[in-house]
């Protein structure tokens, strides 16, 4: 079962425009052939029945929202002739590749007012049969007054990418305000100076938010070498059917791969066969969008991930590997929900969520902005979120007496090595060496020839790609 209160907020009367969309089918598995993933003491939600087919996109059908191939020559002319233009940043352009691929379907633009309120009051948005789907981070387009003045009584604009070329039309238009306070303060629980995406992306953004139904005019690439690595929800649905999946489970994370990593993710298939399952598929699914300076960029990461394939650490037979192009908010509990929903487009019904999902280090005191257990607590009863199963993973650490990374063991906690994310940087900056069993030689080698280049480009007084690249 769902829990009660995902029940209770399911049944409540809708007031506001909801979101148009086909119908969803409810999660239903059938008594033959179920198993339980509830663990003690943990909430209880649905059944999971032992079967085939992929999960069903939020709202029953992935929305795409790129023009098709036969219509894009007219549209692109079409785009040039709006009178209003406006122009996207950064991460501008990382939601607009977002929205257009179906990973937040079923939207099909940037949020109107009322799906804006939904989300960040409720975490949710009511689709128009009365269902629920998950909706936890806001994805909007904002805009100065001046635009707002010269949008005017116009029903459309047109979108352009730094250089001005139109990438999308957005019509049926809806301005208003923008409550930046109320959005950080709803996102992050706290409005303290100092996060990077509300620094980046909100506190010098303007004063307005525009909504509506989005028309991109061709699929959004990147040409950094890693587009191949950019499979949309589509695709990866094709790529899941095409390997015979009966069920695929989904890592996010935004760090290099270690053998920590690799072990939860082999364990977790493991735990899948033993459920009956024939063929698990690891999703593999690195964020790629806007990232805060001091991560590792996108493109180092993504050559640490293949050396670990090829060094067999895990198997590319029943691992894909695909970039996810959302931007980071490191809004924990908030955010993990969002990277779980757009997984369930994706095709994973298997979410494996570990210590403080999304997190970070406050931005003023010395500790973690958010409980390290309630990113897990939270997609446990997280509305919309009823048919994903979630799969928390056990700690693991460098057992020292095996020389290889291990599940903890409390009986014997003094055996165990913890190596954070900041000692892994620490040591591959210095040039040092982790123990043996921590990562494949060939990917810590990748981490340390990254932070080669940055020293060496600091040295050359160059901006390290750890600040311009994602």
């Amino acid at each position: 079962m769902a829990s009660s209160a995902a029940i209770v907020f399911s049944e409540l009367p809708f007031r506001f425009s909801p979101i148009r969309s086909h119908r969803i089918t409810r999660y239903a598995p059938t008594p033959t052939s179920a198993v339980s993933l509830r663990r003690r003491g943990a909430p209880s939600r649905r059944g999971l029945a032992v079967k085939s087919a992929l999960i069903e996109p939020d709202g029953g059908k992935l929305t795409n929202l790129v023009v098709e191939e036969p219509k894009r020559r007219a549209m692109k002319r079409e785009a040039e002739t709006v009178p209003v233009r406006i122009r996207l940043n950064r991460v501008d352009l990382e939601w607009v590749h977002v929205l257009s691929e179906g990973w937040a379907s079923p939207l099909r633009g940037f949020m109107r007012q009322s799906e804006f309120l939904q989300t960040l009051h409720f975490n949710s948005i009511r689709l128009e049969d009365g269902s629920v789907v998950n909706m936890s981070v806001p994805i909007v387009l904002a805009i100065d007054d001046d635009l707002k003045s010269r949008i005017g009584d116009s029903d459309r604009v047109t979108l352009v990418d730094s250089f001005g070329n139109p990438v999308a039309i957005l019509s049926d238009i809806e301005i208003y305000k923008h409550p930046k306070e109320e959005r950080i303060a709803r996102t992050w629980g706290t409005t303290a100076p100092g996060l990077p995406y509300a620094e980046e992306a909100i506190t010098k953004s303007g004063n307005w938010l525009i909504g509506g139904d989005l028309q991109v005019l061709e699929p959004i690439k990147y040409n950094d070498g890693l587009d191949r690595f950019r499979l949309s929800p589509s695709q990866l649905r094709e790529e899941f059917t095409r390997r015979d999946a009966d069920a695929v489970f989904a890592f996010q994370l935004r760090n290099p791969v270690h053998n920590g990593h690799a072990l939860l993710m082999t364990d977790t298939r493991r735990r899948l066969l033993e459920m009956g399952y024939k063929n698990p598929v690891l999703l593999l699914n690195p964020l790629g969008g806007f990232t805060k300076a001091d991560d590792v960029p996108l493109s180092w990461r993504m050559r640490q991930h293949e050396k670990v394939l090829e060094d067999g650490v895990l198997d590319p037979e029943t691992t894909v590997v695909s970039i996810f192009p959302s931007p980071m908010l490191y809004a924990g509990p908030t955010e993990v929900q969002w990277h779980a929903k757009a997984r369930i487009n994706a095709g994973a019904n298997f979410y494996i969520v570990g210590r403080d999902p999304a997190g970070m280090g406050h931005p003023i005191e010395k500790r973690d902005l958010y409980d390290a257990d309630h990113g897990k607590k939270v997609l446990s009863m997280a509305p919309g979120l009823e048919r994903l199963n979630i799969l928390p993973f056990k700690v693991a650490a460098y057992d020292t007496t095996q020389g290889k990374m291990a599940f903890f063991d409390p009986a014997r906690a003094q055996d165990f090595l913890f190596i954070s994310g900041t000692k892994m940087r620490g040591l591959a900056k210095k040039k040092e060496n982790p123990p043996d069993g921590f990562m494949c030689p060939s990917g810590w080698k990748v981490l340390v020839d990254y932070y080669d280049s940055v020293n060496a480009e600091s040295g050359n007084g160059r901006v390290s790609e750890a600040v311009v690249s994602a």
